[in-house]
């Protein structure tokens, strides 16, 4: 019988068909059962059961949070999870708390068994996760780092090697299975008193909800996390990840109302907090350019290690010259974002939930008074470039609710050379820099974001012959930071180089220039600087005479200083009100708290009750790419234009094809179309690791 016949067979009898494949399933189980035969209740006394199953909960929990804690601390020693339970033990019994209470729902499930193994394993995935993260930065996790689940997947091949994704994609399928076959065997409980059940459930639910309410305000627990690191091994994991995941935006103030909101910006010089729109070319003001250098630190600051000379001799003979100080920023080993966030729109990351990033929520779908909306209003053309994906942090969405006209990241780049580790070295957006500057009409405002400086950084020797050589107590420690250091001196090339460049160009600018945050080196308080570990370094470069005045700035203060400097002062919402008040103020932080919720999440109080920022129709790449001709030589298409580079794909109807990138003026098609089709391609660039379509050009004309 052909195989046509008896798929038509079983069409017309699906009755047969389905108890062929019961017959199946049941042969199946029942060699299964075999096997594994169902084990029998141990106890048939209910009382007697529930009180030594609350017991074999209790015990789970508490190793289930010793674990945790463990692996967490895990770079400072393997014993420091015990040590908590010493000198922590009010906290280490509350966030056991956590866990026991979750762990009673399994009262309420008739195969308890099971039920505990899920939970079991959801806390064990938790604290694995967190532990691994820690170890390759340091910045504990947090629910927000599933928004960024697709940024930290392209990111996996750069800090675990094949093997070890290997190994934990085979651990996920053993562990699935494992959790299947349990399911299958697991006893059933037959005699489940809901009512006695759900008493426990409500009993250490309400314990863990009491013993949260009376550590707050005892002082035991904060809500507050200034320092995220040093709240999850201050409050515990349990507690700090529910308290991230719950604790969402800005809250709304308890006084918040218009009335408020026009107390608030009567301390402003500007009482209307409207920036006048000018349509001409403002030459009265300068350039100004913002260059956030990744993972830069001043290698002098570390403690735990000895440079045979300074890796960074630009950045410090500009500290020398030019105004500088600290740079407070609200990131440690991670969060780029939330400190560019900071320096664009002079808001506190620390006003939104711990380990909250606006760029990941909020600003996807509003538009934010920024320093770019300001600087346009003043004639300004305002771009953003950076040196890795665009669709890293949704810049590619964000930009445009921030006010930049356009974004060039590195898929609209050529030339791109690469590190060891494989990020893209920061020399490759000097001439790109040089170029809109020089040929803007207008005054430009560039964000430059550096991505060279990245981990992860490699525990052995990758320069035979380095700037500078690193003397420290182990040889991992040494050759991390060897790594390191030696890519902060290229990166501190590329600072001198460009800086020169614009210095011989004669165009008036002013660029500040600071590190993000610290490298993800695992970093004590201890080895850096005077113990702070959210702080860098900072200068503020220029050729248009300003005075020196070194002094400690936050990141959220920046734009305002840089606006002071331009001679574009009390403009902008939260720049005028920095600029108009003193930071000494007992109301400095909580004003602006409110303004920012006011223009994120309130009534738009400020601007009258109407948001009067648009979203900007924001163009990918500062350069034209354009398609001249389409050639047929033999069988094959061929694509010629300007401004081409190597995510240049060629697409029709919005799907890639296969294409090789020949030149800046060149692409091959690669796959046979349809000759009636040809007038429909188009070129579109495409992300570097996805391929997903960031813009497209159409054709212009066919030959």
């Amino acid at each position: 019988m052909s195989i046509k016949s008896r798929v038509e067979k079983f069409r017309n009898n699906p009755g047969k068909v389905r108890r062929k494949l019961g017959a199946i399933g049941n042969k199946i189980k029942t060699k299964f059962r075999e096997k594994f035969p169902k084990k029998e209740p141990k106890f048939f006394d209910a009382d007697l059961h529930e009180r030594r199953y609350l017991l074999r909960l209790a015990i789970m929990a508490f190793f289930m949070y010793l674990y945790i804690e463990t692996f967490a601390r895990a770079t400072d020693g393997i014993f420091n999870g015990i040590e908590m339970l010493w000198k922590q033990p009010l906290i280490f019994f509350y966030n056991w708390l956590i866990i026991f209470a979750t762990l009673t729902l399994t009262l309420l499930f008739k195969k308890r068994g099971f039920a505990t193994m899920i939970i079991m394993t959801l806390w064990g995935i938790l604290g694995t996760v967190n532990g691994c993260i820690l170890i390759k930065r340091m910045t504990p996790f947090t629910l927000y780092d599933l928004q960024n689940l697709g940024d930290g997947l392209t990111l996996l091949t750069t800090y675990y090697s094949k093997i070890q994704i290997i190994l934990g994609g085979a651990a996920i399928v053993v562990g699935v299975a494992i959790i299947i076959l349990y399911y299958i065997s697991c006893y059933k409980w037959q005699n489940i008193s809901y009512k006695r059940s759900l008493t426990a459930v409500g009993i250490s639910v309400i314990a863990a909800l009491g013993c949260t309410y009376g550590f707050i305000h005892t002082g035991v627990l904060s809500t507050f996390f200034g320092n995220l690191n040093y709240a999850y091994t201050d409050y515990g994991f349990p507690y700090c990840f529910i308290n991230t995941s719950v604790n969402k935006g800005i809250s709304k103030p308890s006084d918040y109302s218009e009335a408020s909101v026009k107390k608030i910006l009567n301390k402003t010089k500007n009482k209307t907090n409207t920036t006048p729109v000018k349509k001409d070319v403002d030459k009265d003001h300068p350039n100004i350019i913002v260059l956030q250098m990744e993972s830069f630190a001043y290698a002098q600051d570390f403690h735990n290690i000895k440079v045979s000379n300074d890796p960074t001799p630009n950045f410090t003979k500009l500290m020398k010259d030019y105004t500088s100080g600290w740079f407070e920023v609200p990131a440690c080993g991670a969060g780029t974002a939330n400190t560019e966030f900071e320096v664009l729109t002079g808001i506190s990351a620390k006003f939104f939930g711990p380990g909250e990033y606006p760029y990941k929520g909020k600003l996807r779908e509003k538009t934010l008074e920024s320093m770019a909306y300001v600087l346009k209003n003043n004639g300004y053309s305002t771009y953003a470039m950076h040196d890795h994906r665009a669709l890293f942090y949704n810049r590619n969405e964000v930009y445009a609710n921030l006010g930049f006209d356009s974004f060039t990241s590195v898929e609209y780049m050529n030339n791109v050379e690469l590190t060891p580790t494989g990020w893209a070295q920061d020399k490759t957006m000097t001439d790109d820099i040089m170029d809109i500057l020089t040929h803007s009409k207008n005054r430009s405002f560039m964000h430059i974001i550096s991505v060279q400086g990245h981990g992860s950084y490699p525990t052995e020797q990758v320069f035979k012959n380095p700037y500078t050589t690193v003397t420290a107590d182990d040889e991992e420690t040494k050759w991390k930071y060897e790594y390191y250091i030696n890519e902060t001196h290229q990166m501190d090339t590329f600072i001198g180089d460009l800086l020169s460049k614009i210095k011989k160009s004669g165009e008036p600018t002013i660029v500040l220039i600071y590190g993000d945050h610290i490298p993800a080196l695992d970093v004590k308080s201890s080895d850096y600087a005077n113990g702070n570990l959210y702080q860098t370094r900072y200068v503020i470069w220029d050729n248009i005479g300003l005075k020196e005045k070194d002094k400690k700035l936050y990141s959220y203060q920046a734009g305002a200083q840089l606006l002071k400097d331009a001679g574009l002062s009390y403009q902008g919402v939260m720049f005028d009100y920095q600029q108009s008040n003193s930071q000494k103020s007992k109301t400095y932080l909580s004003d602006q708290k409110e303004l920012a919720y006011d223009m994120l999440y309130g009534q738009d109080y400020v601007f009258g009750g109407k948001n009067p920022f648009k979203r900007v129709k924001m163009r990918m790449g500062y350069k034209d790419i354009k398609i001249d001709k389409i050639v047929k030589i033999g069988d094959d298409y061929y694509i010629k234009g300007k401004n081409f580079t190597e995510r240049s794909k060629v697409s029709m109807n919005g799907k890639t094809l296969n294409t090789i990138y020949l030149s800046p003026t060149l692409l091959g098609l690669q796959e046979e179309i349809d000759p009636e089709d040809v007038d429909k391609l188009e070129v579109s660039q495409t992300d570097k690791k996805d391929d997903t379509i960031l813009s497209t050009i159409t054709s212009q004309e066919e030959l």
